[in-house]
């Protein structure tokens, strides 16, 4: 696997995947039973914002540089406040030189009855996240492939829960494995929320997880997607989607007040957009 994370921590995919983690996980803290976070591909866990990966492509300066100072507005400032405060943890100081990655994101806001499991198959973003997460007892590190853990680690014991799919988009197949993978998930742990990150460099796929998602007949998918420039010529990532199932009722409102601050503060060009709906599940068919 070519991909390294490292490259892109903190850009603006990051900042809106994390946000929506974050307002997630606020939701399940607000009762009092456990849940359980399953993070399939969860990298190296905390990521050198001063190092030689992140600055050869700069791309944090244009998601977490630019969100670290800004006052956005009261709504959405208040919304995205422990996201940031989560951010300023694994800081020192004003400066922003470290930023975490989800298994870190999450661990963070876990309470003592909660438990995450973090999985991570590259050997050597195994064991940076082994060293970041060692001896905390409510987390457990496995060094196996994101897919499998979504079969052997769903169902969860808690009926309640979030798992995360954040694949690194290097395999044709991959967002047809995503809707398939997720989707036998879900028959297995139907109470449990699913966050399904992809990129956006063409219509194809995107449009092709949505099909298969609305034919699986889940009832309850929520799709935000968030453009910060128009497609460029050399490839590279303007877009981003996530589908969540099961969202808190809250969630889809939410979004609609960040969203719009988040792309103020971050679009680029005329290319930026942001939309928010619900994958309405198809009962007439199966198909891909």
């Amino acid at each position: 696997m070519n991909y390294r994370h490292a490259f892109h921590a903190g850009n603006f995919a990051d900042v809106l995947k994390h946000i929506l983690i974050v307002r997630i996980l606020t939701h399940l803290r607000e009762k009092v039973a456990p849940f359980r976070v399953i993070d399939t591909h969860g990298g190296e866990g905390l990521y050198d914002l001063a190092g030689e990966e992140a600055n050869r492509t700069g791309e944090w300066r244009n998601g977490i540089g630019r969100l670290a100072g800004a006052t956005l507005p009261a709504p959405a400032a208040d919304l995205v406040a422990s996201y940031v405060a989560a951010l300023r943890a694994f800081n020192q100081g004003p400066e922003l030189r470290h930023y975490p990655g989800s298994p870190l994101l999450v661990h963070h806001l876990l309470r003592p009855q909660d438990r995450l499991i973090a999985c991570e198959l590259e050997p050597r973003a195994a064991t940076a996240l082994s060293r970041h997460l060692h001896k905390q007892a409510q987390a457990k590190v496995l060094r196996i492939d994101g897919w499998t853990a979504l079969t052997a680690y769903v169902p969860a014991k808690e009926r309640r829960g979030l798992v995360i799919v954040d694949p690194a988009y290097e395999q044709a197949d991959d967002f047809r494995r995503l809707a398939d993978g997720v989707a036998a998930a879900h028959r297995k742990w139907p109470t449990g929320i699913y966050l399904m990150w992809y990129p956006i460099k063409g219509r194809d796929g995107p449009d092709r997880l949505a099909r298969m998602l609305r034919s699986a007949r889940i009832e309850k998918c929520l799709r935000v997607e968030f453009a910060v420039a128009a497609a460029q010529p050399d490839g590279g990532l303007t877009a981003c989607g996530m589908v969540v199932i099961n969202p808190p009722w809250r969630l889809a409102t939410e979004m609609e007040i960040i969203g719009p601050a988040l792309l103020d503060l971050l679009g680029r060009d005329a290319g930026r957009g942001f939309t928010v709906d619900r994958l309405i599940a198809d009962a007439t068919h199966s198909g891909t």
